[in-house]
């Protein structure tokens, strides 16, 4: 089983805490990327990122002095968000490391597809932003296949704990023998099950750090996570795994 998470927009630089074990699987491809990003000026940056003109300055001066070979975090440690918070890869054991490393792999618009323990510099691009890198009409276009072909390469069953626009990077390369599973976290409102986003991450994140703690690797072990969540199998169907808001989670 492969798990596929979103990376989170805020980032930080960690060379101390453990040492990086491999270079990304895209490295080459990520380059094609910076470079598309040092040739554009500041107000196309402003377009492209819609942030404000100090991020934009601070994150331009960045891809100027970027070095995707040095200064390197390992990637699970790199981005900071809730999801990566409720999970806490700062405090796994080795043995939760190990897991992740054989099964988690995190999406990204800059570097395509990440291992946890890949070396990367921050940066800022998500996968809906409008990058036409080498002539391609976005940042799905320019990814095309490869994501969807690595991961299911390792494993054919794959665990989307990533949102919406992480995973339209890969699903409309499935294939009818691939099984891709979503896992909905959510709370029941007038009969209908409905997702905060908040929450979302902070369940993705516990989910994450709940099979790495007992090393599952079958969708019979994922429907035991029970951290704030229960599984709901009226609910669920073999594509998407339903879990709800626990009634002291409300």
């Amino acid at each position: 089983m492969q798990i596929i998470i979103s990376p989170a927009r805020k980032m930080r630089v960690d060379t101390d805490s453990l040492p990086y074990r491999t270079l990304p699987q895209f490295i080459d491809q990520a380059a094609v990327i910076l470079d598309y990003l040092k040739a554009r000026s500041p107000a196309e940056l402003h377009e492209l990122w819609q942030c404000s003109e100090r991020l934009v300055m601070a994150n331009y001066h960045r891809i100027h002095q970027v070095d995707l070979h040095h200064n390197l975090t390992p990637a699970l440690l790199a981005f900071v968000g809730l999801q990566y918070q409720a999970m806490g890869a700062d405090v796994f054991s080795d043995a939760e490391w190990e897991y992740v490393h054989r099964h988690l792999r995190i999406l990204s618009g800059f570097y395509g597809i990440l291992r946890p323990g890949d070396g990367i510099v921050p940066y800022r691009l998500g996968m809906n932003e409008p990058a036409q890198v080498a002539g391609t009409a976005n940042l799905y276009h320019y990814w095309g296949d490869r994501l969807a072909q690595t991961l299911f390469a390792e494993d054919n069953l794959v665990l989307n704990l990533a949102s919406k626009e992480y995973a339209q990077a890969i699903i409309p390369y499935l294939t009818p023998t691939q099984q891709f599973v979503t896992c909905i976290f959510g709370e029941l409102h007038n009969g209908k099950v409905k997702q905060k986003a908040t929450r979302a991450k902070q369940a993705r994140g516990n989910m994450v750090a709940y099979l790495a703690a007992h090393n599952i690797d079958d969708l019979a072990g994922v429907k035991r996570f029970n951290i704030n969540y229960h599984y709901d199998s009226k609910r669920s169907t073999p594509q998407q795994l339903v879990f709800l808001a626990n009634e002291n989670n409300h």
